[in-house]
């Protein structure tokens, strides 16, 4: 006979927290977000990484490129690259975070002396930088001969031919870093000798990175960007289980993170091979998560398998019918709940404490405090990052309102068929996503910091100032369809057109 669960399951708005005693201590300035990403023996190390805010953005072709992936870098948080894209092009991505070095630059733009003016405006043309590096063989490591910068040249005066070696500025007259060099050093330099760049070069004279005026502000406007030993941004990238021995290299070549499986359904025997791969191949320095899954069973696998996080959620997420379509899922709040309970469990049988995902299901801003609340360590969002400047997609008008693009992995626009892999036919056999429109919101900077503050608040009320102790310390309550009702406005004619949900 069939298993059946005797309680329904259910969802994050079926849920209320209920308050705490909140002390002096208790105001959202003195709220800490940090969480661990990676497994670890809690009580003995620390994790490997960790993140500044409990946020993660989805694996998918509208929502995790490198332009978000280094906004929400800023921010504290990590984007997963999305793999649905060919091993060179998603590597590409990743190296262009990794290259966006906080505060310093991996130059994009490099002549050698023997191009010329037409190549100078090509390059700008290109890549939209005015600031180029001139090196012996033309690369951004190469070893450094002269800097071109707008100021360097006069197309009235000067023909398309005229080689760079006769106007650039040469290295002599360069003022430059060495390998040592601090961001507050760097920016020292730069305001001392009223410059807008500093080149950082090793001992052999070899371009290592440009620092810019303007970075320096930027990076001291985000005080909880997420940085590795080197000032790089951090970034993570999913795989998949078909062909992880090509794209795992690619991706570790390129300077990955984090890696994570991207699948609608991780109980299988496919997740545990590839993970097996990975640490076959690269033992326990390579960091991996795995997923989805729903209940005990699901984490146990995937734990025992030696993933590094575990992902939580099926058919919850904004786009996602595979509920609907294969009739398989379980609402995110009470799947989020039997899973934090199955990875308390296992951390008192093994010391190991494995961070858990929940990914779908937020809908509104309170949702994240509630999923924290249950036991997630950090959270993971499509439709919510999909609203901001930074995702990949177009913003168009749709009746008069700006809209972003936004798709599933599983519809017939992505067509991402390993992420729904069962080890048969090599493509979308049917869809389990839809291609929708989202509300677009603006920058990622402005929403993450109005959204945090809710949370923060929320843990306030609840007498806490760490997701730990949220997690340890919450009360929550289920609610019945009236109480629902009763928490938003009714009963009155409501005059401001704004909007007065999270």
């Amino acid at each position: 006979m069939a298993f059946y669960y005797p309680e329904p399951s259910h969802t994050f708005s079926e849920y209320l927290l209920i308050p705490g005693y909140t002390s002096e201590k208790c105001v959202p300035d003195n709220v800490t977000l940090k969480t661990p990403l990676v497994k670890y023996r809690k009580g003995v190390e620390e994790p490997a990484i960790s993140l500044n805010i409990p946020l993660t953005s989805a694996v998918m072709q509208s929502v995790s490129n490198d332009t978000l992936a280094i906004a929400l870098a800023k921010e504290g948080g990590i984007s997963f690259i999305y793999g649905s894209q060919s091993v060179e092009d998603q590597a590409a991505m990743v190296r262009r975070v990794k290259n966006y070095k906080a505060g310093f630059v991996v130059s994009a733009s490099n002549l050698t002396p023997k191009n010329t003016l037409a190549d100078v405006l090509e390059l700008k043309e290109r890549n939209g930088y005015s600031t180029m590096a001139v090196t012996e063989d033309g690369t951004a490591n190469g070893k450094l001969l002269g800097i071109v910068t707008g100021r360097d040249y006069r197309l009235s005066r000067m023909g398309l031919d005229t080689k760079v070696c006769d106007f650039m500025t040469p290295r002599e007259k360069l003022v430059v870093g060495d390998k040592d060099t601090t961001l507050s050093g760097a920016n020292d330099i730069i305001w001392d000798h009223k410059l807008n760049s500093l080149p950082i070069v090793d001992e052999n004279d070899h371009l290592l990175y440009l620092a810019f005026r303007k970075d320096y502000a930027s990076h001291k406007e985000n005080p909880l960007e997420l940085l590795d030993a080197e000032k790089r941004y951090l970034v993570g990238a999913g795989i998949n289980t078909r062909d992880y021995e090509k794209r795992v290299p690619a991706l570790l070549d390129a300077g990955v993170d984090v890696l994570v499986i991207d699948s609608s359904e991780g109980f299988t025997c496919w997740q545990a091979k590839t993970i097996a791969w990975i640490r076959e191949n690269y033992g326990d320095s390579v960091k991996v998560g795995a997923g989805n899954v729903v209940d005990r069973d699901g984490f146990r696998f995937l734990a025992e398998a030696g993933a590094d996080f575990v992902k939580i959620g099926i058919g919850g997420g904004s786009i996602c019918i595979t509920r609907e379509t294969k009739g398989i899922g379980r609402g995110q709040a009470t799947a989020v709940i039997d899973v934090a309970q199955a990875r308390d469990e296992y951390f008192k049988e093994t010391g190991i404490y494995v961070p858990i995902c929940s990914d779908g299901g937020i809908v509104h801003d309170y949702h994240m405090t509630l999923a924290l609340a249950m036991g997630a360590d950090f959270l993971m969002l499509g439709r919510y990052f999909a609203r901001f400047d930074e995702s990949p997609t177009n913003k168009v008008m749709v009746n008069g309102a700006y809209m972003k693009e936004y798709w599933g992995e599983g519809s017939n626009r992505a067509r991402n068929w390993q992420r729904y892999d069962l080890g048969g036919s090599t493509k979308l056999s049917f869809e389990e996503g839809v291609d929708s429109y989202v509300t677009y919101a603006g920058p990622l900077h402005d929403n993450v910091e109005a959204s945090l503050y809710k949370v923060k608040s929320t843990m306030c009320n609840c007498g806490v100032i760490t997701i730990p102790d949220l997690q340890r310390e919450a009360k929550l309550t289920l609610v019945s369809s009236v109480s629902i009702v009763e928490g938003g406005a009714h009963d009155v004619t409501i005059r401001s057109t704004s909007s007065h949900k999270g």
